[in-house]
């Protein structure tokens, strides 16, 4: 497969605060030190992509010496957090900005889909928008004619097409600028989180399109989205970005796995001092889980029946009436199940004073994987009140077992293992 993007030591920087490079006399000082065939005088300053940590520095790099090579067909995720710079490196593969420092080479056309409504003209009808992206593109008014059932079938917007996009929702919006960049032969898509706007029926059809251009088409699709299923379901590759920096880069799910080490500080112990447990009159004072005592215990297999133990001080002089919730979570903090009493439709009233809440998860049938568990009490008047909530309290791991009992373990990530029978008649 021949390469279609290649970065070498790509490079943005930008002044904080600032619009545009910054004032006359930098301005003078890249121009005096071009002339005398001298380096950017601002390439040597700079601040790492760290926005959680507070700096001095003028200048801030937004993406650092970035080596990428993607080729024909391949359909690359880009991950990391808010900031990392994935939005800042598709806008120079879309060539929206220029890199401070080094080479982008691209072989093809590029559609790029950044944010809700990119390339649309407001006063412009959705058919007028399809023709104008056509042009810019380079396609003649005919090629585009000959795509625009399917666009508009694909997009779903068939009733608003003469209406100015103005008008359009932004899932509307997303969904036709979407059917436009996917069907008018780019041999290039790059598409941001944007897809998140659409519902799910959209969502599943724009992971198939893109599926299809790569596999029948052999078009090359680069996607930035913060949904770890969607990443896994779509991109054998993904690369990870930090602080402006490509960290690690293959198969997805080992990616994956490393973003959620990274951005996970969670442990299977408990910390009874920490502050950021107690809320509306509610501290939690211990946390514990085990097969059946309550006892911390890292070694639970599934099949196993599961018990978890909260103990909390309620200071608050009214007697309170309360929904006590876990929440499991994936290991890439995808909700799975919640074990909350007012799905039983049971609510505890509690005093002031030290009680003790006990779940029991019976014949657990998740597979062995890492969960990360919530904890949330909640108000039984309004049960979207969040009276106390601890977000990422633990880390439960759970082992393979015999599950089925026929002397065989069958180890999938991520996959629940259901009670079944199988009979020949």
């Amino acid at each position: 497969m021949k390469t279609v993007l290649k970065l070498e030591n790509v490079s943005k920087q930008y002044r904080l605060g600032q619009i545009g490079t910054g004032t006359i006399s930098h301005d003078l000082n890249r121009w005096w030190a071009s002339v005398r065939g001298a380096e950017d005088p601002y390439a040597l300053v700079g601040g790492v992509n760290d926005r959680s940590r507070a700096s001095s520095d003028e200048y801030v790099w937004a993406l650092k010496d970035i080596n990428l090579e993607v080729k024909q067909g391949e359909i690359l995720g880009v991950i990391g957090k808010n900031g990392a710079g994935k939005s800042t490196l598709l806008k120079l593969l879309s060539q929206v900005t220029q890199p401070s420092n080094g080479s982008i080479k691209i072989k093809g056309r590029i559609a790029s889909l950044l944010e809700v409504g990119t390339g649309f003209h407001p006063e412009l009808t959705g058919r007028e928008n399809i023709f104008l992206n056509g042009t810019i593109l380079g396609m003649t008014r005919k090629e585009v004619k000959s795509k625009l059932d399917e666009i508009v079938e694909f997009a779903g917007v068939a009733k608003y097409l003469d209406t100015p996009t103005k008008r359009y929702s932004s899932g509307m919006t997303v969904r036709l600028g979407f059917a436009v960049a996917a069907h008018l032969d780019p041999e290039i898509l790059v598409v941001d989180e944007v897809l998140a706007v659409g519902d799910i029926e959209f969502q599943q059809k724009a992971i198939g399109k893109m599926q299809d251009v790569s596999r029948e088409g052999g078009r090359t699709v680069l996607f930035v989205s913060h949904n770890m299923e969607s990443i896994l379901n779509l991109c054998p590759k993904s690369i990870l970005l930090k602080n402006g920096m490509i960290d690690s880069m293959g198969e997805s799910s080992i990616i994956i796995e490393e973003y959620a080490k990274q951005n996970t500080s969670i442990s299977s112990g408990f910390s009874p001092d920490a502050i950021q447990y107690q809320q509306n009159g509610i501290q939690l004072l211990d946390f514990v889980y085990g097969n059946s005592a309550g006892t911390l215990n890292n070694s639970i297999i599934n099949g196993a029946n599961i018990v978890f133990k909260a103990k909390f001080k309620y200071s608050n002089k009214s007697a309170n009436q309360i929904y006590p919730v876990i929440v499991i979570n994936d290991k890439y903090n995808q909700r799975i199940s919640a074990l909350s009493s007012l799905l039983l439709k049971k609510k505890f009233e509690v005093n002031e004073g030290v009680f003790t809440v006990i779940w029991e998860l019976k014949d657990c049938n998740l597979a062995p994987s890492t969960y990360l568990l919530d904890l949330f009490i909640v108000d039984s008047v309004s049960s979207n009140q969040k009276l106390f909530e601890a977000n990422g309290l633990v880390k439960l791991q759970l082992g393979d077992s015999d599950f089925y009992g026929s002397g065989i373990t069958n180890a999938k990530r991520d996959r629940i293992y259901f009670p079944f029978s199988v009979d020949i008649v």
